[in-house]
């Protein structure tokens, strides 16, 4: 029986990946690293640290550089933060919460994003939400499941009785790792190893995951 759903963020509640990959064009371009929206498919769910580790390619840099880029990135990626409104959720997301909060199952949050909560906040979902996983509450990022366990033990569920949702090949790895149900949001290439995959969020419904 499912008593909890946990949803990724970038994705799947809004489609931020757009700003992700500005972001690290921009940082790239300052400081000659080749980029292209092909690399940035492989950083699709996963930390900002192993993100610029793909984005390095084998580069040797000092932790205080590394330092200086990732904070330069999310400076950059906080900047187009401030663009993004209520009119950005993904489509059938925002019915799909409330449908939940209707039928008494809980609600968390697990992404890798340190600005989950802004992003949460910005677009008018917070008070849909139980409870909120982030970068900020465990140390190992997606593909390790340990974010999806934190969200369950946030709203006081056991992982078998968790379905996530998420668009990421990570993401689903983390998640059934973890002992949960996935729906993948996403072409099959990405996501057909979940449990119940979906084109796209206007295609989710409630009732159908549940039967």
């Amino acid at each position: 029986m499912c008593k909890a759903f946990i949803f990724d963020l970038d994705g799947v509640i809004t489609d931020t990946a757009e700003l992700h990959y500005q972001a690290w064009q921009r940082m790239a371009d300052e400081e000659g690293y080749y980029f292209d929206r092909e690399i940035n498919e492989q950083l699709r769910g996963v930390s900002r640290r192993a993100s610029l580790d793909i984005i390095l390619d084998g580069r040797e840099i000092s932790e205080e550089k590394i330092a200086d880029l990732m904070e330069r990135k999310n400076n950059y990626y906080v900047e187009l933060l401030s663009t993004i409104t209520a009119k950005d959720v993904l489509p059938g997301i925002e019915q799909f919460l409330l449908e939940l909060n209707a039928r008494g199952i809980k609600v968390a949050l697990a992404s890798a994003s340190k600005n989950a909560r802004p992003i949460l906040h910005r677009l008018g979902l917070t008070p849909l939400f139980d409870a909120i996983g982030d970068g900020w509450s465990v140390n190992r990022s997606k593909p390790a499941p340990d974010v999806f366990i934190h969200a369950a033990g946030q709203v006081g569920v056991n992982a078998d009785e968790c379905i996530v949702v998420e668009d990421a090949e990570a993401g689903v790895d983390a998640a059934k790792e973890a002992g949960m149900k996935v729906v993948g949001i996403g072409p099959k290439e990405r996501v057909g190893h979940a449990d119940w995959v979906c084109e796209d969020t206007s295609k989710l419904i409630v009732s159908q995951i549940l039967a």
